[in-house]
């Protein structure tokens, strides 16, 4: 072996130098705070994300959309976290700030969004706002920057069974043939003579405080700013519900509902497990939920996927608002912290949302294996299940109306709790319109 001069010793010496120094200045704490091309900062170390899911339905679609997108991005590990059955995302997100632990991600109710601003992340320069449907980000859009995802578009309405209604029908059941109130009770009708129960009310008090009596504010009028209008004088304590003709039309179908329901005796029993069950099954032909049903729907079908969505009609005249529409509107809404999560989280967790809109795999996950009917143009793939596939019918044809998405985050709690009593006739009709008026005089 040739011994090596003096000279090239020191070479060997400074390059050494300059390889350790490169080492150090790359580290965990290194000046930029760059992060590489898979989420991970420049050195390729790990980053541990989280996501706190809202939508108990899709845990188990959520956590293998996790195990997908770290296989495209091995230094990205990111978790699922189940929100506690029966707490609103509000609550829980705030328990965990509380507790200063909160997670990288959040999924939220629309109208918490604004609740958070200061804590976390702006996310008004990401490319995926540009490719958002129209108004997916005005109400999550506060002082010219926008802070939430726009996950999901959801609808809820009457979800038929048409194997069932087939059967009653005598035939092809035409979902355009229910305008009116009395035709929904003649199909009520039509499906007990043929030996099956009309349709199951889910007792939750989600379900009655943020989907179903919220029907009646938004039926008010087409135009929103008359809406926004009736929600103000409401909080001033100067509408005067018992005179309402909206309100008291949908509590007129909801007490036709409590005579057909499958539960009519034990009204407050059911669980949001019994209804895709009973409704997929056959057993019953109608139950009032959303699009976000599909996955446990499926569960059971033995329809072999004919479903479909009918509106809830709050009176006998075919032409007034909300007979013939479909309550639909972006939903669920995703937030970044920044109080809590490092730059590096904070770019991991931008990554996988642009993951969701932008790559196969993401795209397969919101709407062939979570049923989620994207809130993004770019994704042009129908809605895999019916239920996804009949809201986009109605939106299609005009026929929708905006659901009310920016509800106080306790209204489902105590307005729901309201409904609760008039379905189990604990509380009369002027009770609760009472305790609905209490309600909104309090909110701040």
């Amino acid at each position: 072996m040739k011994r090596l001069n003096g000279l090239s010793v020191a070479v060997i010496f400074v390059l050494l130098a300059m390889i350790v120094s490169a080492c150090g200045g790359s580290g965990g704490n290194s000046v930029s705070g760059e992060t590489g091309s898979n989420g991970a900062n420049a050195s390729g170390k790990a980053v541990k994300i989280s996501l706190l899911n809202s939508k108990g339905e899709i845990q188990t679609q959520l956590e293998e959309a996790a195990k997908a997108f770290h296989e495209d991005n091995p230094d990205i590990t990111l978790e699922i976290m189940a929100a506690p059955a029966g707490t609103s995302p509000f609550e829980r997100a705030s328990t965990l700030y509380a507790s200063g632990n909160p997670p990288t991600m959040m999924m939220l109710d629309t109208g918490d969004v604004e609740k958070f601003k200061d804590r976390i992340l702006d996310l008004s320069e990401e490319k995926w706002n540009a490719d958002a449907v129209e108004n997916a980000t005005n109400l999550t859009t506060f002082d010219g920057k926008n802070y939430g995802f726009p996950l999901a578009i959801e609808g809820y309405g009457f979800i038929y069974n048409k194997a069932v209604l087939d059967e009653a029908a005598g035939g092809s059941f035409d979902p355009s043939t229910v305008k009116t109130r009395d035709d929904l009770e003649n199909l009520f009708k039509q499906i007990e003579a043929s030996g099956k129960k009309a349709l199951i009310i889910s007792p939750m008090d989600w379900s009655l405080g943020a989907h179903f009596l919220p029907l009646a504010y938004a039926g008010q009028n087409k135009d929103m700013a008359e809406v926004n209008q009736f929600m103000d004088s409401l909080k001033a304590g100067t509408e005067d519900l018992s005179g309402n003709a909206v309100l008291n039309g949908l509590l007129d179908t909801f007490d036709m509902m409590k005579q057909y329901n499958i539960d009519k005796k034990s009204p407050l029993a059911g669980v949001y497990e019994r209804g895709p069950e009973v409704l997929g099954k056959g057993e019953v032909g109608i139950w009032f939920q959303g699009n976000w049903a599909w996955p446990q729907i499926q569960d059971f079908d033995t329809a072999s996927g004919a479903y479909g969505f009918l509106p809830v009609p709050v009176s006998n005249n075919p032409e007034d608002y909300g007979n013939q529409e479909i309550s639909s509107a972006v939903s669920k809404r995703i937030i970044v912290d920044k109080e809590k999560s490092t730059p590096e989280q904070q770019e991991a967790a931008k990554k996988f949302l642009n993951w969701i809109v932008y790559e196969e795999k993401g795209q397969d996950f919101l709407v062939n294996q979570a049923s989620i009917i994207p809130a993004f143009k770019n994704i042009t793939i129908p809605a895999a299940d019916p239920l996804g596939q009949s809201i986009q019918d109605y939106i299609a044809r005009g026929k929708s109306q905006e659901s009310m998405s920016t509800l106080p985050a306790d209204h489902w709690a105590k307005v729901g709790a309201s409904m609760q009593k008039y379905l189990n006739d604990s509380g009369d009709r002027a009770t609760l319109i009472k305790e609905i008026e209490e309600y909104w005089t309090s909110v701040k």
